[in-house]
């Protein structure tokens, strides 16, 4: 058992507050007696939400600005999942544990139309498509921007992710995925991580993994957080 800080890392669009809080998760690692950070990101929550896409060139020290200074247990979610390991490439050592969720073979998938259509949906809120639609509504939601979620989208610099750069994570980890996520199949991704394990969440898709009670009941489970 460990005493590790649980660190929450929420996805493109929403907030620590959304994602974690209004779906039970802070209280139920909080009951069981585990110290947890939900970290907005940057342009998102109550985080500064700059306009300026260079801004957005160090959310990942952004985001790891947020951590307490020991190794951590990590859940995160969809981009935020993204992000997680982009650290964890490079600062293995600061974490325990990582759950990711929301992601998979999407990870390294090169789909610049889709990407495009996600992209012009967020800039103008219009979108006809049911899953685009929730991409377009994203910025209505309460302390979002339109204009940050735009140049988030726009951040210079992300880097490419392979398998073999995720070889080198090492530390325990646990891919959760919908059913019926877009972001699957999770193979390639747990694949490509050397000390992975694997649960599919039946009948779901992304946006209903963070309120799932299999997603949260399989993280706390892995992390040993369960309240008793």
């Amino acid at each position: 058992m460990t005493d590790a800080p649980i660190v929450l890392v929420h996805g493109f669009g929403t907030s620590a507050e959304m994602t974690w809080r209004k779906n039970g998760w802070i209280d139920l690692i909080q009951d069981a007696g585990r110290e947890v950070h939900a970290i907005d990101l940057l342009g998102h929550g109550d985080a500064p939400k700059p306009t300026d896409p260079e801004e957005y060139r160090e959310v990942t020290n952004f985001l790891l600005n947020g951590f307490p200074d020991e190794p951590v247990d990590v859940v995160a979610f969809s981009h935020g999942a993204r992000l997680i390991l982009e650290l964890a490439i490079t600062d293995t050592e600061r974490f325990n544990r990582i759950v990711l969720a929301g992601i998979g073979e999407n990870l390294f998938r090169n789909e610049p139309e889709r990407r495009a259509a996600i992209f012009d949906a967020v800039k103008t809120g219009e979108a006809e498509d049911p899953e685009l639609r929730y991409f377009a509504n994203l910025p209505d939601l309460p302390g979002a921007d339109r204009s940050a979620l735009t140049a988030f989208m726009q951040r210079p610099g992300s880097p490419e992710i392979t398998p073999e750069l995720l070889s080198q994570i090492v530390c325990p980890t646990l891919v959760v995925l919908g059913e019926h996520d877009f972001a699957g199949p999770a193979t390639p991704l747990v694949s490509a991580l050397p000390n992975s394990s694997f649960v599919e969440l039946k009948g779901v898709d992304h946006f209903a993994t963070p309120k799932d009670f299999g997603f949260i009941d399989a993280a706390l489970t892995f992390l040993d957080a369960q309240p008793f």
